[in-house]
This record gives structure tokens, C-alpha cells and sequence, in this order.
């Protein structure tokens, strides 16, 4: 790998089966596959585009997952990057005063560190070396099911945040990630990073929580989703780029990179 990647948004929940009604009989997402990982599970769903989310369920008695249902409940849990070298990401990190948390590089197949919300804008970043070469086969499982006959997918554009400052945006998602930074019309940042389907939004807001405000999605049919967090899921999703004679259709250019 040569260039850094946003692979994919992860979504922790109590019960993984509870996300196809919405992932995939609302946003035609395709189901993938999902494993076992210590104290917590996941699946993951693709959509048009190559977007992808990924839901983590707890596994066991105990664990951070537990820990972070315990105290938030369900919603956007972390985002996962791919670098060429965790190493040089991390000194990155390091150098503007970051402190990355959890590294392990025992396998070397899957290397990975953290960066913690309280440093990260509120949100969990996971950044991992992949190695494709030596990673070996493990046991994998379907996801639960959806619907038998799902609408088209949606485009899944990315995920929109809110920081405190411009700099804190730029240092976390240009300096330390290497994303691509533009400007919509209504002054976010938006966050590319070329080969990657989807972007980061970033509201700035002095007063406001940082942190994940939704998941922002694409499609010309009108979506049926509620108008805060998702019961069961606990995030916002957000949809873009309905017909321009739509009923209700809303001109959503500046929520656009």
C-alpha cells in the first residue's frame, strides 16, 4: 500500500442482528462477512461506491465495547484508516502532540494503534498496516440476514463531524492522516483521500461537542429515515441528493464536497 485509505465506519450496537433492517431493507447495503475478535464481533456491509460500515457487537462479559454501550449506548464507535507504515503514522501523531494508545504489532498481518477521542475530535481513529501477503486465512461467518429483496444501495458519502477549531481539523486529518482538504460553501472541510470512496465533513464550532453528527448518504429515492439517531443503531443518517422535483427535496450542494 502506498497512500493512506479511509476504509470504513464502525457502528457499535448491543445486537448486530438489529442493523439489517435499516443497512439493509432501507440502504440496500450488501452484506459482506463478519469474525469473532476477543470481547467483540463485527460484520460489515458494502454499498455503491465501495462506501462501507462495519457493526461491532460485545461479545462475553466484559470488554471496551461493554464499557462503551454502558456509558454512551449505541452509535458511531471509530473510524479505520489504512497506512503504508503504522510506525511513521504514529510519530506523525506523536510530533503533534497526539498519543497513540493500544499498539500492537504482533501480528504482522494486521498492525494497529489508536487514537483516542478525547485527543481524536471526540471519535476513536483505528490506523492499521495491512500485509496482505502474510495475512492468513481465518474462519469467517455470514452476517445476519436482511430482507430477501433489498432496494438499490445507496451511495454511502461519508462521515460528518464537528471540531472546535479549523487547525485541530487540519492537524488530525491533513497532517497526521493524509487527507486531502477542500472547502464547501458553507466553510466545512471536507477530507479526500484519493482511491478511498469515502470523505470526512468537518463543521467548525467553537461551542459545540466535537464529534460524529451523521453519516451522510446518496441516493435519488426518498429514504425512509427517522429524523434524529436511529433507534437501534444510534447515529443520524443523513441523505443527500434527492430529485430536484421531489416532494420536500431539500438543495443539499453545500453538505457536498
Amino acid at each position: 500500500m502506498s497512500r493512506t485509505l479511509f476504509d470504513h465506519i464502525a457502528i457499535g450496537m448491543p445486537r448486530m442482528a438489529d442493523a439489517p433492517e435499516l443497512l439493509a431493507g432501507v440502504l440496500g447495503g450488501m452484506p459482506e462477512h463478519g469474525r469473532p475478535s476477543g470481547v467483540f464481533r463485527w460484520g460489515t456491509w458494502r454499498f455503491a461506491g465501495g462506501g462501507c460500515i462495519e457493526i461491532i457487537e460485545p461479545m462475553g462479559v466484559d470488554g471496551f465495547l461493554h464499557r462503551f454501550l454502558a456509558r454512551r449506548g449505541p452509535g458511531i464507535h471509530h473510524v479505520t484508516f489504512k497506512v503504508p507504515r503504522l510506525d511513521e503514522a504514529c510519530q506523525r501523531a506523536r510530533a503533534c502532540g497526539y498519543t497513540p494508545v493500544g499498539h500492537d504489532d504482533s501480528d504482522p498481518s494486521w498492525k494497529e494503534a489508536f487514537l483516542h477521542p478525547k485527543q481524536a475530535l471526540g471519535i476513536v481513529v483505528q490506523v492499521v498496516e495491512v500485509n496482505r501477503t502474510r495475512h492468513a486465512a481465518k474462519p469467517r461467518w455470514p452476517v445476519p440476514a436482511g430482507p430477501e429483496s433489498p432496494p438499490p444501495p445507496v451511495t454511502l458519502l461519508g462521515l460528518r463531524l464537528r471540531a472546535h477549531s479549523r487547525q485541530r481539523a487540519l492537524t488530525q486529518w491533513e497532517t497526521i492522516l493524509a487527507g486531502e482538504c477542500t472547502e464547501d460553501s458553507i466553510g466545512a472541510l471536507i477530507f479526500h483521500w484519493p482511491g478511498s470512496p469515502m470523505r470526512i465533513a468537518v463543521e467548525i464550532d467553537a461551542a459545540g461537542d466535537e464529534g460524529p453528527i451523521a453519516i451522510e448518504v446518496e441516493s435519488e429515492r426518498r429514504l425512509a429515515l427517522p429524523d434524529g439517531p436511529h433507534p437501534a443503531l444510534g447515529t443520524v443518517f443523513s441523505q443527500g441528493s434527492l430529485p430536484a422535483d421531489a416532494p420536500g427535496a431539500l438543495d443539499t450542494s453545500s453538505r457536498r464536497a
